[in-house]
């Protein structure tokens, strides 16, 4: 490689940096003084401990041969390094690897291919990185990146680590930066910005289409701004335990469409604004157990989503939860960490987990900010049903009944609120025996004192209160006990009465009956 006049011209500690190169030998700049040696105040070292980007660059794209039977690259600690690193388009060799460094302004590897980049404990400006090739491990973990992290269809093919890594979203910065991709015989409007992701500057990551063959280890984070990971796919899970958003925008992680092995947004996982994932693929758990979540409106949204096990105990939630039409394995929660407003309509799942009772189960499904909807109750009445629980199940039914019965005209209130008292919609049929018991005892007890008169005095007939009563409350008469004895004085209201009851009782019987032996029972 042919170097230019200003490379050539190298202070001691580039010549120490270019000298260890081909071997891959550490350059350990730092004096021992933690506090003098925090990457923080890397703007006050001096020119001992300063290297130029350029120079790394040139070593990165084949300055220096390896040694034989060396792998060179390029390990370097406790550096200022000054100017803009960019290697993009190139394919690198030698890993890189910086420790406590100090990189001000940006760090660009787009469309790069390379055998390995760490940044550990370093203080950097922006890092771009999109549509990079990291064949081995891709490290930023400790480091404080101010001008955000972009990694869009990026593809790493070892871990991917943000461990303790500080990191803010760029502001207005990143939109000017590439502002030059703009056509300036149609500039593009904002919402064309949006989509082609030249606004980025609430997104401390913008890493939509990145894959991940290994882990993404993104613990003890502290973040201003938002994590875009649209389409991601990390094979080897995300794990993000104890981590803190701060959203400078609506979302705090926007991750539509991911695919992953396992999500750990759990064990003090603290975010401020929406954790978007509709339409998500997670073949392991995705867990929020002891997360603390709050936005303004929707906080969670996991809808049409595809979950093996979903673990919805969080520390604390304040906001909706969306899991409409999502398919899970299971679903562990707790009634003690339920937000106030959960849209259900169209989750399926395979089991539910947690302490619940039935009637906190019911209270959940009334959660649903859109109002009734049936599909919510069926399914979990054939979970119930599932698992053996088949008065649970009929309670869950009958649930729906009534509140389906608040979306009716009145007259079917009115006729449901009959159904519900003789027969529990046909749930809870003894209730008809019940009033017929209560019936039969009052009929005869006031016919017992108060006997009907003899029809036809020449027929020989013993009156029996308790047959004449139960022959007028059956819709036929069945033991010919109307014909022969007529009800005197105000007993004839009594009589009246009992008959209406009888074909009201018959009635609601057949109506519950058949609601309950449909097929379904999903009317």
């Amino acid at each position: 490689m042919r170097l230019t006049r200003s490379i050539r011209r190298l202070n001691p500690a580039e010549r120490q940096v270019w000298n260890a190169y081909p071997a891959g030998a550490w350059v350990d700049l730092r004096t021992g003084d933690a506090d003098a040696d925090d990457p923080a105040r890397g703007a006050e070292w001096g020119p001992e401990r300063t290297i130029r980007a350029e120079v790394i660059a040139a070593l990165l794209l084949g300055a220096r041969e390896p040694e034989p039977g060396r792998t060179a690259g390029l390990r370097l600690a406790g550096a200022h390094v000054a100017g803009k690193l960019d290697v993009s388009d190139a394919t690198l060799t030698g890993k890189l690897h910086l420790l406590n460094c100090h990189l001000p302004e940006m760090v660009s590897l787009t469309d790069a291919t390379t055998v390995g980049v760490r940044f550990r404990g370093c203080e950097m400006g922006r890092v771009r990185a999109a549509r990079c090739t990291v064949n081995g491990l891709l490290e930023f973990d400790g480091s404080t990146i101010h001008g955000g992290i972009r990694l869009d269809n990026a593809h790493v093919t070892g871990q991917f680590r943000l461990s303790r890594a500080c990191l803010h979203a760029p502001g207005k910065e990143a939109r000017a930066s590439e502002s030059r991709l703009e056509d300036v015989r149609r500039p593009f409007t904002e919402r064309e910005l949006l989509e082609r992701g030249l606004d980025q500057s609430q997104w401390a990551v913008w890493a939509g289409g990145l894959t991940v063959e290994g882990g993404a280890f993104l613990r003890d984070m502290r973040v201003t701004g938002g994590l875009r990971l649209i389409g991601a796919k990390f094979h080897g899970g995300v794990y993000l335990q104890r981590s803190v958003i701060t959203a400078t925008g609506p979302h705090a992680v926007q991750a539509d469409f991911m695919e992953s092995g396992a999500a750990e947004f759990s064990a003090g996982f603290t975010a401020t604004g929406t954790i978007r994932m509709r339409g998500a693929r997670v073949n392991g758990v995705l867990s929020f157990d002891g997360a603390t979540l709050e936005a303004p409106d929707r906080v969670l949204h996991l809808s049409h989503a595809q979950v093996e096990e979903l673990i919805l105990t969080p520390a604390s939630i304040k906001g909706e939860v969306n899991l409409g039409y999502s398919r899970l394995g299971v679903l562990l929660d707790s009634p003690a960490a339920c937000t106030d407003r959960v849209q259900l309509t169209g989750l399926t799942y395979e089991s539910l987990r947690g302490h619940w009772t039935v009637a906190e189960r019911l209270d959940w499904l009334r959660l649903d900010p859109d109002g009734y909807k049936p599909q919510p109750y069926e399914q979990l009445a054939a979970w119930f049903r599932r698992i053996g629980h088949e008065p649970d199940a009929r309670r869950v039914l009958l649930a729906k009944q009534r509140q389906r019965r608040r979306t009716l005209k009145p007259t079917g209130r009115v006729w449901g609120r009959l159904l519900d008292l003789v027969v529990g919609y046909g749930y809870r049929p003894w209730l008809a025996g019940l009033w017929v018991a209560v019936l039969l005892i009052a009929g005869t007890a006031v016919f017992a004192a108060v006997p009907p008169a003899q029809i036809d005095p020449d027929e020989v007939r013993r009156f029996q209160p308790f047959v004449y009563t139960l022959d007028l409350l059956a819709p036929v008469s069945v033991f010919e006990q109307r014909g022969a004895w007529e009800p005197v004085g105000w007993t004839q209201w009594l009589a009246w009465t009992l008959v209406a009851s009888g074909w009201i009782l018959a009635t609601a019987l057949v109506a519950g009956a058949t609601r309950v032996l449909r097929p379904g029972n999903t009317s």
